[in-house]
């Protein structure tokens, strides 16, 4: 049986939900890899996140992650895993911040050698699909097989059973 993990970066507090900012108890991303999680109770569960905290205010927030991106910057990985050998396969989960991922996960991925690896990523986002994360994983992870992902509209991702059983389907 392939060995998975499910890493994600999810924002908790301010976010822009359905045309207004609101304030979740979980991040989008949070809520659906606990769904997988549930599919999948064999896997293993690492938040990816940053050794410093971004502002609690979205707009401020959304301002700082155009500025990683603007500069390339690699975030900090907080509590870093200690390696993937053991794992087969890896769920990616992560929002979708400027048309790809946060820079954490840019960070995350080129901390391992995801060689001979499958990695199936999932986007939550209010409208800008996949945009362009999943070219950009296979340029970090060039020897790892990359599925196209799922897209899942982040104001629906307390109802995104049938993406979390795709999502747990690719990884079995």
């Amino acid at each position: 049986m392939a060995k998975i993990l499910i890493a994600y970066y999810s924002r908790r507090g301010e976010n822009y939900v359905n045309g207004a900012i609101k304030n979740l108890a979980l991040g989008n991303t949070e809520v659906v890899a606990a769904k997988i999680k549930a599919l999948l109770p064999q896997a293993d569960v690492f938040q990816i996140d940053t050794t410093y905290e971004y502002s609690k205010s979205y707009m401020t927030c959304i301002e700082e992650a155009k500025k990683e991106l603007r500069e390339k910057a690699r975030p900090e990985v907080k509590n870093p895993l200690p390696g993937i050998e053991q794992y087969d396969t890896i769920i990616l989960g992560y929002s979708n911040w400027w048309g790809t991922m946060p820079m954490v996960c840019y960070t995350f991925l080129e901390s391992y050698d995801f060689t001979g690896k499958t990695i199936i990523p999932f986007c939550t986002n209010e409208g800008s699909g996949m945009g362009s994360s999943v070219r950009f994983i296979k340029q970090l992870c060039p020897s790892a097989t990359v599925l196209s992902g799922i897209s899942i509209h982040g104001a629906e991702a307390q109802q995104a059973d049938r993406e979390a059983r795709q999502i747990a389907d690719m990884a079995r």
